[in-house]
């Protein structure tokens, strides 16, 4: 069983917070020490027993930490890297939980010079549309899954011990590559979020929006759910994931004008077959998307 002394988590929002609370049930971890900008929301992480501890500076919040977590928008990644660098003891483990992460070891890289043996990038799919560390719970993570894109320089042990963490707090660890991992989650996590962003964006600006969501059904609150995520953090991460997103959508585009003739001509058999197999497809891993 893994025991973390010290855990440091930059970012106490939904997924840090969460993080910290399902580690301390699982019983793993000592001091818990908080790090943001925001002290209101580290005040109330604090009250919330979320963590122990705070400090805005992360330079101070990171010192004698056996493992620290980064909890921020992909686009504050290299920023704290920077202002932690030179505070960081060479046995301490770096992990993160960024939805890209090939742009999150180019971050490293730029502020180390290398790959640090320590340094374990990862990636819980788990999350909801709520942000902040009052949205934070501690069952986020039972029975998802969390991706870790270790490299050939990463330490195996510093890999066990954050899949340990992982673990502890009901997650399924499984590994693969950075760029793997950013192509997958393009698809999957990505551009639906964008799509949810651009379609309540479109009708809010085709006018009459009052009756447009008005007379909304449920269809359009389950698709558009996710639009009510944090822009700033999918603002990062369409940035940072910019590649394998541009590919996804030129993909989904071609479909899409495709499906546009289908309705131009009429061709209600065609379009049936397109619902059907979608259905099927759906049907057949629903229990995948219901874990």
């Amino acid at each position: 069983m893994i025991h973390i002394p010290r855990l440091c988590v930059i970012g106490v929002g939904l997924i840090g917070g969460s993080l910290a609370l399902a580690l301390r049930r699982a019983g793993i971890v000592g001091e818990i020490v908080g790090c943001g900008r925001n002290q209101s929301n580290l005040r109330r992480a604090v009250e919330l027993g979320v963590v122990d501890c705070y400090q805005t500076n992360p330079a101070s919040a990171v010192t004698g930490a056996d493992m620290i977590v980064l909890g921020v928008p992909l686009g504050n990644v290299r920023p704290v890297l920077t202002t932690i660098r030179d505070a960081l003891d060479s046995a301490t483990i770096i992990t993160d939980v960024g939805s890209a992460k090939r742009c999150v070891i180019e971050d490293i890289e730029a502020v180390f010079g290398d790959i640090p043996a320590r340094f374990v990038p990862g990636h819980p799919v788990a999350g909801t549309e709520k942000s902040g560390v009052e949205a934070a719970f501690a069952d986020l993570f039972q029975k998802r899954r969390t991706i870790l894109t270790p490299l050939a320089q990463t330490d195996p042990q510093a890999v066990s011990a954050v899949a340990a963490l992982w673990e502890a707090v009901g997650a399924e660890v499984i590994s693969m590559s950075a760029d793997h991992h950013d192509r997958m989650l393009a698809a999957t996590s990505h551009l639906p979020h964008l799509l949810a962003f651009g379609l309540v964006d479109t009708l809010a600006r085709w006018g009459g929006d009052e009756d447009i969501f008005q007379y909304a059904a449920g269809g359009f609150r389950d698709f558009t759910r996710i639009a009510s995520s944090d822009p700033v953090m999918w603002r990062d991460i369409c940035i940072a994931n910019r590649a394998a997103l541009l590919e996804a959508l030129e993909h989904y585009r071609e479909d899409l004008g495709v499906l546009t003739e289908l309705v131009r001509c009429l061709d209600g058999q065609a379009l049936e077959r397109v619902f059907r197999n979608a259905k099927a497809v759906r049907d057949r891993y629903l229990p995948l998307l219901e874990r």
